[in-house]
C-alpha cells in the first residue's frame, strides 16, 4: 500500500487538473464516434477496454513496469524511455504521448522536484519523452509503489477516454461513471499480467484502434488532437 504522501502524489498526478493537456486527446475515439462505431455507453466501454487490454494501454503497462524497475539505473532507464517514445503506432498517438510526457516532466520538476527528474531532463533535452516513462520515473523517485502507480496510470488513461466519450457521444455523467466502474473491474487483471510480463510482451492486437487514430488525422471536424 502507498504511504499517505505517495497516495497524495498519485491523486495529484492523475487529476484532470494536472496541466499536461490530457483532456485534448481522445486516442482515436473521436473517429469511432464520427463513424457510428461508438454510439452509447456499452460501445464506449468496449473501445476503452480494447485500449487497455490489447492496445496502447497494455503496451504502456508493460513499459511502466520495466521503467519503474530501472529507475535507479540511468542508462537502463534511458533505454526503456527511448523504446517508450518510439513505441507508438501513429503520428497522433506520438503527439499524445510526447506532448503529455514533456508537460508532465516540466510540471513535476517544478511542483515535485527530484534529482532523478532533473537528470533525465538534462539527458533528454530536445528529444521526445513518453508520458509513461516520465510517470514511472517520478513514481519510483518519490516512493510510489510499483503496483499502485500502475493502477493509477491505467485508471487515469481510462478516465480520460471516458471523459472524452461523455463529451463526444454525448453521454450523461452517470453513464460515464457506470463505464468507469466497469473498466475498474478489468484493471487489476491487466496490472497482474503486466507485472510478470517481459519487454517482449509489448505490442498491440487492436488494429481498428490504430486505424481510428490514422483516420483522425484527416477528420473534417475535430474537437480533439488525437
Amino acid at each position: 500500500m502507498p504511504t499517505d504522501a505517495a497516495l497524495h502524489r498519485l491523486l495529484a498526478w492523475t487529476s484532470p487538473s494536472y496541466p499536461i493537456g490530457a483532456f485534448s486527446y481522445s486516442h482515436g475515439l473521436e473517429t469511432a464516434v464520427s463513424t457510428g462505431a461508438v454510439v452509447g455507453p456499452d460501445a464506449l466501454a468496449a473501445y476503452v477496454e480494447a485500449v487497455l487490454e490489447r492496445g496502447g494501454g497494455w503496451t504502456q503497462a508493460v513499459l511502466y513496469v520495466h521503467a519503474w524497475r530501472a529507475a535507479g539505473d540511468a542508462a537502463a532507464f534511458d533505454e526503456i524511455a527511448e523504446l517508450a517514445a518510439a513505441f507508438v503506432a501513429t503520428a497522433e498517438t506520438a503527439l499524445e504521448s510526447h506532448q503529455q510526457g514533456r508537460a508532465f516532466l516540466q510540471v513535476t520538476r517544478e511542483a515535485w522536484p527530484h534529482k532523478a527528474l532533473d537528470g533525465f531532463a538534462a539527458r533528454m533535452a530536445g528529444r521526445p519523452v513518453a508520458h509513461v516513462a516520465v510517470f514511472a520515473l517520478a513514481a519510483a523517485a518519490h516512493g510510489v509503489p510499483l503496483s499502485a502507480g500502475l493502477h493509477a496510470m491505467l485508471h487515469g488513461l481510462a478516465a480520460n477516454l471516458v471523459s472524452a466519450g461523455v463529451r463526444l457521444v454525448p453521454l450523461g455523467q452517470t453513464d460515464g461513471q457506470r463505464v468507469t466502474a466497469r473498466l475498474a473491474r478489468i484493471i487489476p487483471g491487466i496490472v497482474d499480467r503486466a507485472l510478470s510480463a517481459s519487454l517482449d510482451a509489448c505490442g498491440s492486437s487492436a488494429p481498428r484502434l490504430d486505424l481510428a487514430s490514422i483516420h483522425h488525422e484527416t477528420l473534417y471536424t475535430r474537437l480533439f488532437r488525437s
